[in-house]
């Protein structure tokens, strides 16, 4: 299978690269410390940073960017989702600043899913990036089995009450609000008593506590939520059919891999061992640069999967199947990449970016701690093989 862009697909990616280029500056992805599949940060001041987000995103919204495949009555310009695709694949090659939970996972659901109450209330301050939101699906006990979340939410008039636990909380502590899964019907069946809500970071009763990952960053989170009360109206669609809405949610998630971010990462490694093979300073063996053929690949595999993916959408059909193979290739591939860089760099491989001594600017030690998690978030390498075993080729369950 090939796939070709059309002339006007191509033209926008031309359009969107001459974008990116002009808005970011010259040595902003090459200061990047983001692993594809996981968390990073810039070696930029993190005030110059944040000036350089909020101007960046700024002029997306202005361009009806942020929300390149919404319907225009939403802020969005229509586009299919194949140059959504281009799009993402660009900026992620660059990388750019990404969009968030509400521009990739909130916002199509709630246009998929939700009352025309909940598009009033939400889709206008997510398409102008007005708030940001964290995922509030796992919990201590329930993470690839989210139809076992314990976290109620209680009527009480015209209010919900929320009691419960969610971990591994990305930017909980700097969104405004949370997209979460709650039990509304605690003695119901267990996939037909969730409901999907908003919530605000705001409201009493909620608690955020740092978690610090291997990498040393604080980007993950614990929750609590004691008696908080939500509005009725923050309910997203049917009461008990979030679960089911979720697993759309989860085929959004699975399509922000960062494509682009692989190749870019691929391409640095390439380069940094030819000029140190030049010098003398590296001598890649047989087996590595068969290794590095078979990463090279995968890549290709990955934006089979990821151009796939797209096309299915613009047909309308649901790509649960083709996503979760798309996860699965790009976040094993994640790990590929980590491995051969400390195979290939040895001892001054294991150096973090600070030391003199370090090698590849000190990304590989980063990029092994943080594929770790890559495998593990949005659905388990084991959980998407189940899918694509059972949904793809028949297989029955066990």
């Amino acid at each position: 299978m090939e796939f070709k862009f059309t002339e006007q697909e191509a033209a926008f990616r031309e359009e969107v690269e001459a974008f990116l280029i002009e808005e970011l500056p010259s040595d902003w992805a090459d200061k990047s410390r983001h692993w594809p599949g996981g968390y990073g940060t810039m070696e930029f001041p993190e005030e110059e940073q944040k000036k350089i987000n909020v101007r960046y995103k700024k002029k997306l919204a202005e361009k009806g960017w942020l929300t390149i495949a919404w319907p225009s009555e939403f802020g969005g310009k229509e586009h299919t989702y194949m140059e959504q695709a281009i799009f993402d694949e660009r900026t992620t090659y660059y990388r750019a600043p990404g969009g968030g939970i509400g521009i990739g996972i909130a916002g199509p659901t709630i246009l998929t899913f939700g009352s025309e109450q909940n598009k009033q209330d939400w889709i206008p301050k997510i398409a102008t990036a007005e708030i940001e939101m964290w995922l509030g699906y796992s919990e201590p006990n329930s993470g690839s089995d989210l139809s076992s979340i314990e976290t109620t939410a209680i009527e009480e008039g015209d209010h919900y009450i929320i009691n419960g636990q969610k971990t591994w909380s990305t930017i909980a502590h700097t969104a405004d609000y949370a997209w979460m899964i709650v039990r509304t019907d605690p003695g119901g069946h267990r996939h037909k008593s969730i409901s999907m809500m908003v919530v605000d970071n705001k409201s009493p009763g909620i608690t955020i506590r740092p978690l610090i990952n291997i990498a040393g960053m604080h980007s993950f989170n614990e929750v609590f939520f004691d008696n908080v009360k939500v509005p009725k109206e923050n309910l997203i669609g049917e009461k008990n059919m979030g679960f089911y809405y979720l697993m759309t949610a989860l085929d959004f998630e699975r399509l922000l891999v960062g494509i682009g971010g692989y190749k870019r990462v691929f391409e640095q490694f390439l380069a940094y061992i030819n000029a140190n093979e030049a010098n003398g300073q590296l001598n890649v063996d047989q087996s590595a640069r068969r290794r590095l053929a078979e990463i090279a690949t995968k890549i290709e595999v990955g934006y089979m999967f990821f151009w796939r993916t797209a096309e299915m959408l613009d047909k309308g059909q649901f790509p649960s199947v083709a996503s979760s193979a798309l996860k699965l290739v790009t976040t094993e591939l994640s790990r590929n990449l980590a491995d051969i860089t400390m195979e290939i760099l040895g001892p001054h491989g294991l150096l973090m970016s600070g030391s003199k001594w370090a090698a590849f600017r000190g990304f590989s030690p980063r990029g092994y701690l943080d594929c770790i998690s890559a495998t593990i978030g949005a659905g388990t390498s084991e959980i998407q093989r189940n899918i694509i075993a059972t949904r793809g080729l028949g297989l029955p369950t066990k």
